[in-house]
C-alpha cells in the first residue's frame, strides 16, 4: 500500500489539465463571439443603385481612410432589385435609390427611416465609339437598328421611356412606335446597358450623364434637350431594423459634407440646390424646338461642364 498513492497524484495532474483546458477552450469561443459583434458594430453595409458605383467607391475608400476602425461595405444593383431584397429581409444600414418611387415603396411599409434626396442626375444617349448608325443626335433615334434599355422598373429605364414619350409629342407618335421597335434588350441596370453599347452590341442606348461619363472613349454621348429630358433625383435613407449605431451616421455625414460633395461632383451628380434640367411645359412644341436646335446637333464631348 505504501507504493499506491505514487501513482494517483499523476492522473489527478493529467485530468486538472484537461479541465483548464476544456475551460480555455470555452473561453476563447467566447472572445471569439465577442470579435464577431465588435466588427458588425464597424461595419457599414450600403445598399446604392447601380449608377452610384464609382462614386460611392471612392466616397467608401476615402470615409475609410478617415476611419480605419470602420469598414464599408457596398451592394450596387438597380434600385428595383435592392428594394426587393430589403422588402425580403436584407437589412442594410443605408439605401441609396436612384428614383423616388423605389424608396417611397419603402417608406409606405416602414423600412426605411427619414428618406432625403441627396443628389441628382440627368440621362444622355449614348453610341458606341464608332457608331455604326451614324446617330448624331435624339432625332436619330430610329436609324438604331439595336437599341437597349434599361427595365420598365429599373428608374432609368423609367426615365428613357419619359424621354421617348417627350420626343414623341415634338417628332410625332411614329417616332415613339419607330423607337420601340428598336429596342432589343431590357437591362436588370443602367451599367449593363452602358457595357453593351461599349461592347458594340447596340446601336445605342439611353443611360445617366454619370454613367457614360465613366465609359470615357468606349462611348460617344449625344446630349438630349433639355426640353425633353428628365430630371433623376435620388434619395438616401437609413434602413429600419439595423443597428444604427455610430458608423452609418458618420458615412452619412461625411456624404454631405464638403469633401463627400467633391467626389459626387467629380463623377457629375449635380447637388438637390440647384437644377439640372427644365420640366417641358405642355404643348411647348416651338421651345421645344428651339432648343433642339440650340442643343442637340453635338455628338462631343458633353461634361465639358459639371451639370
Amino acid at each position: 500500500m505504501s507504493g499506491a498513492p505514487s501513482t494517483w497524484p499523476a492522473k489527478a495532474i493529467i485530468k486538472a489539465m484537461v479541465g483548464l483546458l476544456a475551460l480555455a477552450s470555452v473561453a476563447n469561443i467566447g472572445a471569439l463571439g465577442c470579435t464577431s459583434a465588435t466588427e458588425t458594430e464597424r461595419q457599414v453595409t450600403i445598399f446604392a443603385a447601380a449608377s452610384l458605383t464609382d462614386s460611392f467607391s471612392e466616397l467608401a475608400t476615402a470615409f475609410e481612410s478617415q476611419n480605419p476602425r470602420l469598414d464599408v461595405r457596398l451592394s450596387f444593383a438597380g434600385s428595383q432589385s435592392l428594394r426587393a431584397q430589403i422588402e425580403h429581409g436584407a437589412r442594410p444600414a443605408i439605401f441609396a435609390s436612384a428614383n423616388q418611387q423605389h424608396m417611397k415603396a419603402l417608406e409606405t411599409v416602414e423600412l426605411v427611416i427619414a428618406p432625403m434626396p441627396f443628389v441628382r442626375n440627368r440621362l444622355v444617349l449614348i453610341v458606341p465609339s464608332q457608331n455604326p448608325a451614324k446617330i448624331e443626335s435624339l432625332a436619330d433615334l430610329p436609324r438604331a437598328s439595336r437599341l437597349i434599355l434599361a427595365g420598365d422598373t429599373v428608374p432609368a429605364g423609367s426615365y428613357a421611356n419619359r424621354v421617348i414619350a417627350n420626343a414623341g409629342e415634338l417628332y410625332g407618335k411614329s417616332f415613339v412606335r419607330q423607337v420601340f421597335a428598336r429596342v432589343v434588350s431590357h437591362e436588370l441596370s443602367v451599367r449593363a446597358v452602358l457595357q453593351k453599347v461599349a461592347l458594340g452590341e447596340a446601336d445605342a442606348g439611353i443611360v445617366y450623364a454619370t454613367d457614360a461619363r465613366s465609359a470615357d472613349a468606349q462611348v460617344i454621348a449625344i446630349e438630349i434637350p433639355p426640353s425633353l429630358n428628365v430630371e433623376a433625383t435620388y434619395p438616401i435613407a437609413l434602413v429600419k431594423g439595423h443597428d444604427h449605431s455610430d458608423p452609418a451616421q458618420r458615412f452619412l455625414q461625411f456624404m454631405h459634407s464638403p469633401a463627400g460633395s467633391v467626389v459626387l461632383a467629380r463623377h457629375g451628380f449635380a447637388p438637390v440646390t440647384t437644377r439640372v434640367t427644365h420640366t417641358r411645359a405642355p404643348h411647348a412644341v416651338d421651345a421645344a424646338a428651339d432648343a433642339l436646335h440650340a442643343t442637340e446637333p453635338n455628338a462631343t464631348n458633353v461634361f465639358a461642364s459639371n451639370p
